[in-house]
């Protein structure tokens, strides 16, 4: 049976182990096959590790960044990360924000396709990659400048935080493996 947890418009499909230890993913899941050794459910295994990640989810939903551009931080971020079930995730929330197909499709070569994006949605992105790949020292000054230009400062910090939250949440879909079932 599929474990899920609803909360708003964020959702999380975690499949538990079975009592021999084997994955109870259902049959149309995607990564149904992607490991043979079963992964723990991490929200029943420990709800309050949830209940905190949940709560800095909510607190970044409130900050008032523009929900397409928080979606494309989002999205672009778990790409970043190979999270599988937090790229379908925030595709679909994407769409649902009003945001267009061809610069969902496109996000990953944002860089080649400049006109597709604004200014400031191309210093977020770039903010976002710097983050998410997080450099061998520091993240460079200009991409901080480059972020700076077109933020203030307590917008740039709200960014980060939804970067770092996202990255957090990708690290548990990447360890855990959830179901993604089959549209």
């Amino acid at each position: 049976m599929v474990y899920s947890l609803l909360n708003a418009s964020f959702q999380i499909i975690c499949c538990p182990l079975s009592q021999n230890g084997a994955s109870n993913r259902p049959k149309g899941c995607m990564n149904q096959n992607s490991t043979a050794l079963a992964r723990l459910d991490p929200w029943k295994a420990a709800p309050e590790v949830f209940k905190a990640a949940l709560a800095l989810e909510n607190a970044v939903k409130g900050f008032g960044i523009a929900p397409k551009l928080l979606e494309i931080i989002k999205l672009r971020a778990s790409q970043i990360n190979g999270c599988a079930h937090c790229i379908n995730i925030h595709f679909n929330d994407a769409v649902k924000a009003g945001e267009s197909l061809q610069r969902l499709n496109l996000l990953p070569v944002w860089r080649e396709t400049p006109h597709l994006y604004t200014d400031a949605e191309r210093a977020v992105l770039r903010w976002t990659e710097s983050l998410t790949k997080l450099p061998s020292n520091h993240v460079s000054d200009e991409d901080y400048l480059e972020i700076s230009s077109h933020f203030d400062e307590a917008e740039v910090a709200r960014i980060t935080l939804a970067i770092a939250t996202i990255n957090a949440w990708n690290r548990f879909g990447t360890a855990f493996l959830p179901a993604i079932p089959a549209a």
